[in-house]
């Protein structure tokens, strides 16, 4: 079905992703979706960490001149200043760009965008045309932030004794699981107070798209639909949606691990990821290289360039670390995760719990050994231990715990009865996605909707 305009031409929808691989791999798999619903897609992005056009050729792309550029140092540490620069040096090309469509006869059905790259709103009002914010994180984390922000001064600082007390009115949220990364004393500076009011604050969106299952968090979605009094489209996961199979990765993958799994007998190789923006402290690695030794179980480990403090590659590990693993441990800088997560081989899944790779593995049924380090992968975790009960939390990282966890995970009766529920809950999330299924029906609402909209007097 074509969603057809003016002079019997599509119409367009205008995508803005935030330029990092977990938000920009939703935005495409999004637009995948959209186009495959009638859609001609714009992709309008930054400079920066520019998604490849050849792998879309199905979508338009612009580059906005971001302040940035293509090679800017966007470190963990330097990511708040980058965000603020964006959103302000990309609003007057966002702006030329769209009117250049419209004078050209486009007709722009709607803009959607990151909730990070608020500046959208802005663009959208003077334009007259309808916004919609993309939520790529969980609602369980998107909502315990719409809780937590009113309340800052009620809730920070808090006490270290109070680590494990539950989060008021966030069942099952600890107050060491909480969405934010608070400093030394467990308080939020000023600066990140801001940044979370301005993000969470939708403005004149007319609804939210999320990458989410109402299965799976029916609760927070409610209350987050009754919170903004807009409407929530809860149809995820996109990568079971998305029609493309093209690959949104912006690193290079490397697809060497992949007939080294077919060695591998089944269920019975851990793959470890961190992700693709998580930076940890060396001491964490080691131990966890240490853990993964002494478990004595074959492992895929993903050790990206630049994601451990002070290390470049893979200095951290221990003396000797090939020849104490032998044939029975395979390194690599980036991995294909979807196809090594349905390889036969993979029986669970050491992760960060980014809510991407959170989707990916329920989809793959595997379960989770979690070691969240920021933000929604803490959140992520506790509902993935406490809830869903499909992942084993690791409280601390040392290497015992890493190898009682990995062995238990692996062979220990626990593990079998976390792949079991797993398994489940994949098979009830593959119905979601499938006709009369929550989020097709939830696509159709929002195919409708869009289609509906008209730019506003």
């Amino acid at each position: 079905m074509e969603i057809q305009g003016v002079g019997g031409r599509r119409r367009r929808i205008i995508l803005v992703p935030f330029p990092v691989q977990g938000h920009i791999t939703p935005m495409l798999q999004l637009g995948s979706i959209l186009h495959a619903r009638g859609f001609s897609i714009t992709v309008a992005h930054t400079e920066y960490n520019a998604p490849h056009p050849s792998t879309h050729p199905e979508f338009m792309f612009h580059a906005l001149s971001d302040g940035l550029g293509a090679g800017y140092d966007m470190s963990f540490d330097k990511i708040l200043g980058a965000i603020y620069i964006m959103n302000e040096r990309c609003k007057v090309p966002l702006v030329q760009y769209v009117e250049n469509q419209t004078a050209c006869g486009e007709e722009i059905a709607c803009i959607i965008h990151d909730n990070i790259m608020f500046f959208v709103d802005a663009v959208a009002t003077r334009l007259k045309i309808p916004g919609i914010v993309l939520a790529t994180f969980s609602a369980s984390y998107f909502q315990a932030l719409t809780s937590i922000i009113p309340r800052f001064d009620a809730i920070f600082p808090y006490q270290d004794l109070m680590l494990e007390e539950p989060l008021p009115d966030l069942h099952p949220l600890r107050y060491k699981d909480g969405p934010f990364q608070p400093t030394q004393d467990n308080d939020i500076p000023e600066p990140i107070r801001d940044f979370f009011r301005i993000t969470n604050d939708i403005r004149s969106a007319v609804a939210c798209i999320c990458n989410s299952i109402d299965y799976l968090e029916h609760s927070s979605l409610s209350k987050l639909q009754t919170h903004y009094k807009v409407p929530f489209f809860p149809i995820g996961p996109f990568h079971k949606l998305a029609s493309s199979n093209s690959p949104t990765n912006l690193q290079e993958e490397d697809t060497s691990c992949l007939p080294w799994l077919d060695s591998q007998a089944p269920l019975s190789v851990l793959y470890v990821s961190a992700g693709s923006v998580a930076v940890v402290e060396k001491h964490a690695v080691v131990e966890t290289a240490w853990g993964l030794i002494n478990s004595g179980r074959p492992f895929l480990w993903v050790v990206r360039p630049g994601s451990v403090h002070g290390v470049q590659w893979t200095e951290f590990l221990p003396e000797g670390f090939q020849e104490l693993v032998g044939d029975r441990g395979l390194v690599v800088k980036w991995a294909p995760q979807r196809r090594v997560l349905s390889h036969p081989a993979v029986g669970a899944f050491m992760t960060h719990c980014g809510w991407n790779s959170t989707l990916e593995s329920i989809c793959a049924g595997v379960p989770m050994i979690c070691q969240p380090v920021f933000s929604d992968q803490l959140v992520n975790a506790r509902y993935l231990s406490d809830v869903w009960k499909v992942g084993l939390e690791m409280e601390v990282i040392d290497r015992d715990v890493v190898e009682r966890s990995v062995r238990m995970m692996m062979k220990g009766e626990e593990g079998k009865d976390m792949r079991k529920r797993v398994v489940d809950l994949k098979q009830k999330v593959e119905s979601c996605v499938e006709k009369d299924g929550c989020s097709y029906k939830a696509l159709n609402e929002l195919v409708e909707f869009i289609s509906s909209l008209h730019h506003k007097d």
